[in-house]
This record gives structure tokens, sequence and C-alpha cells, in this order.
């Protein structure tokens, strides 16, 4: 049954100002819509609820990804508009903050105003 059904996505934001700068002016997603609850953003066709939550504690993994067709140019293109890939000591990242997995996948790791761990990844069937 749920395999028919659309996905909707949720992110906590303490600051639904500062989520909708991000989200939308910055990332480019389309707002949808936006009420004292949640900010809802169109990610190619996937629902996204910012919810406002008031504090929280951030997730300490990746929350929200994106599979691109060429992450070193989605890396480069996020980097000039002001997002800082995250630096981990336990992987080999490239200068672009970009790690490569041993089956060839490639992930990099960016945060929202929140603290919320997001990526792009370029997977070997993408190449």
């Amino acid at each position: 049954m749920l395999n028919q059904c659309k996905v909707v996505g949720f992110i906590p934001t303490k600051d639904a100002t500062r989520a909708h700068a991000f989200y939308v002016d910055l990332l480019g997603l389309k707002k949808v819509s936006e009420d004292g609850f949640a900010l809802v953003v169109n990610a190619n066709g996937t629902a996204i609820r910012i919810v406002s939550t008031g504090e929280f504690t951030p997730a300490p993994y990746t929350i929200l990804g994106w599979e691109v067709p060429d992450i070193t140019s989605a890396a480069e293109t996020l980097t000039t508009k002001g997002v800082v890939f995250e630096r981990f000591a336990y992987f080999e990242q490239d200068s672009d903050g970009i790690w490569t997995a041993p089956n060839g996948s490639r992930v990099a790791w960016f945060r929202d105003p929140d603290g919320n761990t997001l990526s792009i990844s370029q997977h070997p069937s993408q190449a």
C-alpha cells in the first residue's frame, strides 16, 4: 500500500526564517506553503516539511541527501553559494570535501543553519 504513496520528509528547525533563507533562497527548493507550523518545499517531486520545533538536538547522522549527476560540479556550485562542506578525520576527502567509498560512491556532507546534516552523493551507476 505505502509503496504507491508519495513520501514526505521532515526536518526540524528552531528558526523558520533562517530555514527559508537556506532551503528556498540558497538551495533553490520551491516553496509550496508556509504557516506557523512548517515551511513546505518541493524537492523534485518530494515534499519536505521543515517543521518549527523550538529546541532540539540535531541527529548525529545524515537526515536528508540528494543524488546528483556530477558531485564535483554540485559541490563547487554550493560552495560558491556559501555552503561549507564538513571534514571528518576518519574519511579521506578531496579538496572539495568529497569522500569516495570503496564501491565508488562519492559523498559530501554539509549542515543547514540548525546543524542538521545533509549530503550530496554520486553513485557509480550515475557516473
